[in-house]
């Protein structure tokens, strides 16, 4: 088969998760969350106490790490250290220190790398999305795009999607905060050369993953 590696960038609750597991679908793609590694490292930070300013700990704990990825849209799976923590990344005291991770620069490196090995192992067919994956992870991905949505409509998503759970103050804190956390290290809010732009704000699931499906070659 031939290669297709489609990478999808874009800030918190633009609807990355959503749109690529549903691009993977279509296409027959394996999938990867990068940021689920990320929250998953950040799982094992929490859980061992170090400290947000022990980079040499939290970096060596990224190192060390036996980070474990599920590849399937349907059913994507995160495991760390043997201990499957695909619903505890989800919960806001993880998404609360995750960036505290994820700007560490050896924790960028080493992830980095296995994203990349990650996608190798899979022949390079697969939808991976994240922060800087159009610019770093995968910058010869044959499909790279960039999605977009202001922040009234990624604060409203991310609300829906935690339902019950959600409270305002903390979602409305936890997008913007993270986006300023992560934003010192990667460029996720202008597209490189070569990337196609899609704002979201008044698209669908479906109308993004057509417009995503337009840029595919024999798609």
């Amino acid at each position: 088969m031939d290669e297709l590696v489609i990478a999808l960038d874009g800030p918190s609750g633009v609807g990355k998760s959503s749109t690529a597991k549903l691009v993977a679908q279509k296409l027959r793609l394996a999938y990867l969350d990068t940021g689920a590694m990320y929250r998953a490292v950040a799982c094992e930070f929490a859980r061992r106490g170090l400290e947000r300013t022990d980079e040499t700990g939290i970096g060596e704990l990224a190192r060390t790490a036996d980070l474990r990825m599920t590849t399937n849209p349907d059913a994507p799976r995160v495991c760390i250290n043997g201990r499957d923590v695909t619903e505890e990344i989800r919960k806001p005291e993880i998404s609360a220190i995750v960036s505290a991770v994820a700007v560490v620069p050896e924790v960028r490196r080493v992830l980095t790398e296995r994203m990349r090995r990650i996608i190798a192992e899979h022949d390079r067919r697969m939808v991976v999305e994240g922060r800087d994956i159009t610019t770093v992870v995968a910058p010869d991905a044959e499909v790279r795009v960039l999605l977009t949505a202001d922040a009234a409509a990624r604060i409203g998503r991310r609300a829906a999607e935690l339902g019950e759970r959600a409270d305002q103050v903390t979602v409305t804190d936890s997008i913007l905060r993270r986006d300023h956390d992560d934003s010192t290290v990667s460029n996720f809010t202008e597209a490189a050369c070569g990337v196609s732009v899609i704002d979201s704000t008044h698209l669908g699931l479906d109308e993004v993953v057509a417009e995503i499906l337009k840029l595919v070659p024999d798609a």
